[in-house]
């Protein structure tokens, strides 16, 4: 005898009850979703402490990017301001010479007035003495001479002094949209800078502790000395030496974003310092200054090499020999020696 078969499909559902279901569906994906996404990531604490260092950094970088443009601006508005001044000093300059042009021409003026004031050929006939008059004819030719080209150089003079003018009244709207910038740039790291406190100040005591020892992206310990030098790794120069040197005295002291000593750095006013203390003038963004001097593979670093990081390099510090950098990390880390492999190595820079 044959069974009867039996279907487990479900009756189809009308129009209206797929649409129901579509939307209970919808609605529970949607539930499930904001539940998700409002429960903490992970309930392992070790986990969710390693999270909030990871945003420290993150944030931290942040704020040495933010830092670096704050420095570049400032470093704009500084040659703008020193533009400005310029122009206005030649502006002053040219406007003086103008009122001395103008001085003579009137001076020419009335003497012409006073000597010509009827016609030469009456002039000759009247004159009890014709060959004194004819010199004083052409005294007063050649006084007409000179008066043509001083009010030649009178006009020169004055469409500079007006170019002048242009120029700097350009460079001060520049000079406004620059502080703008400045300012704009500071607004994002003190941002960037107050949320990375928030941050750390939520760690328990002995991870803040273990940030505060840590380099920017490895767990390595702070050093207060460099390791022994490679055997060859000697300085490139004695200017060279003598930046390294100065940025050994710097150990200790405090980073202070838009900084360039000598009490307190951020990184590229570090090693801006150092070198000048050489000598050397470098640019004062860590951007600009790896494009100061010439760039040498990592393996064949020396000390007093500037190391950028990141793509960007937005961090630069000083090769110290025996694969470490001198450099100033982060607000609330000193200056300190950390491995040259902290961070991605973007270029090698020897002055």
């Amino acid at each position: 005898m044959r069974l009867p078969v039996v279907s487990h499909r479900r009756p189809t559902q009308s129009g209206l009850n797929r649409g129901v279901r579509a939307t209970v569906l919808s609605a529970a994906a949607a539930t499930a979703a904001a539940t998700f996404a409002g429960a903490p990531a992970s309930a392992d604490p070790q986990t969710d402490r390693d999270s909030g260092r990871a945003r420290v950094d993150r944030l931290l970088g942040e704020a040495e990017q933010a830092t670096e443009r704050f420095n570049a601006a400032e470093e704009d508005a500084e040659r703008l301001r020193a533009e400005v001044d310029r122009a206005q000093d030649a502006a002053a300059r040219g406007q003086q010479e103008i009122n001395r042009m103008r001085d003579r021409l009137g001076a020419l003026a009335g003497a012409q007035y006073r000597t010509g004031g009827i016609d030469p050929s009456v002039a000759l006939l009247l004159s009890a003495d014709p060959d004194s008059y004819l010199e004083r004819a052409a005294a007063l030719d050649r006084m007409g001479a000179r008066q043509a080209l001083a009010l030649g150089k009178l006009r020169h003079a004055r469409q500079k002094i007006a170019q002048i003018r242009a120029e700097a009244s350009g460079s001060l709207a520049e000079l406004a949209g620059t502080r703008e910038a400045v300012a704009r740039h500071k607004r994002t790291v003190e941002a960037r800078l107050a949320e990375a406190r928030r941050l750390l100040a939520a760690l328990p005591d002995a991870e803040r502790a273990s940030f505060a020892r840590a380099s920017r992206s490895t767990a390595a310990p702070e050093r207060q000395e460099p390791a022994p030098a490679a055997a060859g790794a000697l300085p490139a120069s004695s200017r060279a030496a003598a930046a390294l040197a100065a940025a050994h005295s710097a150990l200790g002291r405090p980073y202070v974003w838009g900084a360039n000593g000598p009490s307190g750095f951020d990184c590229s006013g570090l090693t801006q310092w150092a070198w000048a203390q050489a000598g050397v003038s470098l640019p004062r963004t860590s951007q600009a200054q790896r494009y100061a001097g010439r760039t040498v593979p990592l393996s064949e670093a020396r000390p007093g090499d500037l190391v950028a990081y990141r793509a960007d390099a937005s961090h630069i510090g000083m090769y110290a020999g025996g694969g470490q950098v001198i450099h100033a990390p982060y607000p609330g880390a000193p200056v300190r020696y950390d491995p040259v492999g902290m961070m991605p190595v973007s270029s090698v820079t020897r002055i």
